[in-house]
């Protein structure tokens, strides 16, 4: 049975250090996958990849799968825990984008590391180019529509949003 979350001021310490470290884990595969990309060119190319490509295709492929644990513990500890109600700042319609944008963050960061995989090690190239092509392009809408909805908490609405998933 979920929790009552009523009273949560913020999101516990556990739910906050694993938000910002997928975060970075995100962000660092989003904007260094050139090990990946030189892998798939080669392959592609040539049949085959150097030593090196190998090398940066895992480290990318590392990543992606810590990504997937982190976001299997984040949702273990979301139905345990709970997470904060929204503001009564928020209009309604605005807390419902809020719900659906989460699902879909929590969908794509479950899906872009299964079809990476998909890809990866067991060579499914259309997952790969969904992976690459659709679903990342998707993920970054969605991680600045998601800053931009903070800034509005803090700036518009001055609501606690930030800082319960900051400093608690």
């Amino acid at each position: 049975m979920p929790p009552d979350t009523a009273n949560l001021a913020s999101y516990s310490l556990p739910q906050r250090i694993l938000h910002w470290l997928t975060a970075a884990l995100v962000i660092y595969n989003l904007v260094l996958p050139d090990g990946m990309s030189e892998w798939r060119r080669s392959v592609r190319r040539t049949g085959s990849a150097s030593l090196e490509q190998v090398a940066g295709a895992n480290i990318h492929a590392y990543v992606g799968i810590a990504i997937l644990f982190l976001i299997g513990i984040r949702l273990v500890l979301r139905f345990v825990q709970g997470a904060p109600p929204a503001p009564p700042q928020e209009p309604a319609i605005f807390g419902l984008a809020a719900k659906a944008a989460h699902a879909a963050l929590y969908f794509l960061l479950v899906a872009l590391p299964v079809t990476g995989m998909a890809a990866f090690y067991l060579g499914y190239d259309g997952a790969g180019d969904v992976h690459a092509e659709v679903l990342k392009v998707i993920l970054w809408v969605l991680i600045v529509a998601h800053v931009l909805g903070a800034l509005v908490h803090q700036f518009y609405w001055k609501t606690n949003v930030l800082r319960r998933m900051t400093v608690g």
